[in-house]
């Protein structure tokens, strides 16, 4: 691994130096065990640690397949599914490794007795298996975690309806959350050439989730001018969708839990905010009756920050604690876009108020390749900007993960594997400069709230350590080549 690292640390590592590197037979991975599976037994979800079920293992390098890349993993980051297989909810992954492993003699590589994961990376292409012509060793990379076989026709208008569609590091084996993936080649984009690997791995899932949600026409469809209500909109997924309705003309409403991430909004450009907290909004009256009148209390903010309108847009991921207000409050012939349910899949709300007021609910879920490879090219453009807040170490992922299970996080966290240091990997400083505030945004909320530096400081060190006059080596990728 370290010559691995070498070449790419070094700025005249040529194409057919990575062609010729030697692959190791091990790296270094977090995983679940399958014999650990029931060791949260009869513990309630928020008393399940993802410290005590993440671990750091050495594990062979997976054979590579047709159309296949081994990607050298440099950053990766932790989504709410790392969480959710650390915790083995709602069921161990083990049985999605078990039913694609069945599938062919080349996925029986997936079914193993412990279950690398992660969903996001960045890094650098190392080898591609046959069929593969877009993309050579040395390409630097970001992979979106749509995994397809496309045998059948139901896939080939939108991939996302593939019988075969699975989450790479959730239902599938070899995730990013190591030093060596196994990626689809149609997971591959160009990394954005102004960002170092934590930043350009930390958007992959959430921005490529957002955009399909918010933005697709398989989403919600959003146009200028829209009222966009947007539930934890400083979060994961929710400051995506912030952005994206700021930068296609919509007015996102943010809702968001604290004084602290009402700020965050603000310095993102968003001006309609509503702090749920400090409003003290309480929809359940118990765990099985909801309260209308909540609804309505809700509804009236809203208008009142809008000038009296209803929202054309819920963007929805809570779930159960905030579906029944959202249809409520959606305008007639709005559009409810729902994924995730992090607080309950059991989804309750008042059938009249969807029914005749001619409202929809879209059920939304990741995204296809030319909707991931649209959202990553706003981010290479500098539309859409990178949420990480702080990194850790491959060797910390559990405390990154139960960090975010606890919901003390901002954004999105960020994980070093091969990098040995933040801030590396930028190729385009001038474009980095253009942006570096936007860019520390999230990083600044966290250094204010922690104390250790201010956010002249995070941008001062961020740019001496991101400064890399190396050339960019892009390979042959087609579409979007640079």
């Amino acid at each position: 691994m370290n010559e691995i690292l070498d070449a790419i640390l070094a700025s005249d590592t040529t194409p057919e130096d990575f062609a010729a590197l030697r692959i190791p037979e091990s790296y270094r991975a977090v995983t679940v065990r399958k014999d650990e599976a029931d060791m949260f037994a009869g513990l309630t979800t928020r008393e399940k640690d993802p410290r005590k079920s993440l671990h750091v293992d050495e594990v062979p390098v997976p054979e590579l397949g047709p159309g296949e890349a081994l990607v050298a993993v440099m950053a990766s980051s932790v989504n709410y599914n790392s969480v959710w297989t650390s915790i083995f909810e709602p069921l161990p992954t083990f049985g999605f490794l078990e039913r694609y492993g069945k599938l062919s003699s080349l996925t029986k590589r997936h079914d193993l007795p412990y279950h690398i994961i992660g969903s996001d990376l960045a890094g650098v292409v190392l080898r591609t298996g046959p069929g593969v012509n877009a993309w050579k060793p040395g390409a630097e990379v970001v992979a979106h975690c749509l995994s397809v076989e496309l045998e059948s026709a139901d896939g080939h208008n939108d991939t996302m309806l593939d019988p075969e569609q699975r989450i790479w590091g959730f239902e599938t084996n070899f995730g990013g959350l190591a030093e060596i993936a196994l990626v689809k080649s149609n997971q591959l984009m160009p990394k954005p050439a102004h960002l170092s690997w934590e930043e350009a791995a930390a958007p992959g899932l959430v921005n490529s989730t957002a955009y399909r949600q918010l933005v697709s026409r398989n989403g919600a469809g959003m146009k200028q001018g829209d009222n966009v209500l947007i539930w934890g909109a400083s979060g994961g997924l929710g400051s995506y969708a912030t952005q994206f309705a700021l930068a296609g003309g919509a007015t996102p409403i943010c809702v968001v839990s604290s004084p602290r991430k009402a700020e965050i909004c603000r310095r993102m450009g968003a001006e309609a905010i509503i702090d749920r907290t400090a409003e003290n909004y309480r929809f359940w009256k118990d765990e099985n009756t909801q309260d209308p009148r909540e609804w309505k209390r809700f509804g009236k903010k809203i208008r009142e920050l809008t000038g009296g309108e209803d929202v054309d847009i819920v963007f929805e991921h809570p779930g159960r604690e905030t579906f029944g207000a959202s249809v409520y409050v959606t305008r007639k012939g709005g559009t409810i876009a729902t994924c995730a349910s992090t607080s309950g899949y059991t989804h309750e709300y008042d059938n009249r108020y969807l029914w005749m007021s001619l409202k929809r609910i879209i059920g939304s879920h990741f995204a296809n390749y030319r909707e991931a490879w649209e959202a990553n090219r706003l981010i290479a453009k500098g539309r859409i900007h990178p949420t990480l807040s702080r990194t850790y170490r491959l060797e910390e992922t559990g405390q990154a993960a139960y960090d975010v299970h606890r919901n003390v996080h901002q954004g999105k966290v960020g994980v070093l594997c091969l990098a040995p240091e933040e801030g590396m990997g930028v190729r385009d400083q001038a474009m980095r400069d253009r942006h570096i505030d936007a860019i520390n945004l999230f990083r600044d909320d966290a250094s204010e709230r922690t104390g250790k530096r201010s956010r002249d400081d995070a941008s001062e060190r961020t740019d001496k350590r991101g400064r890399d006059d190396a050339p960019q080596r892009t390979g042959n990728h087609g579409e979007g080549a640079r």
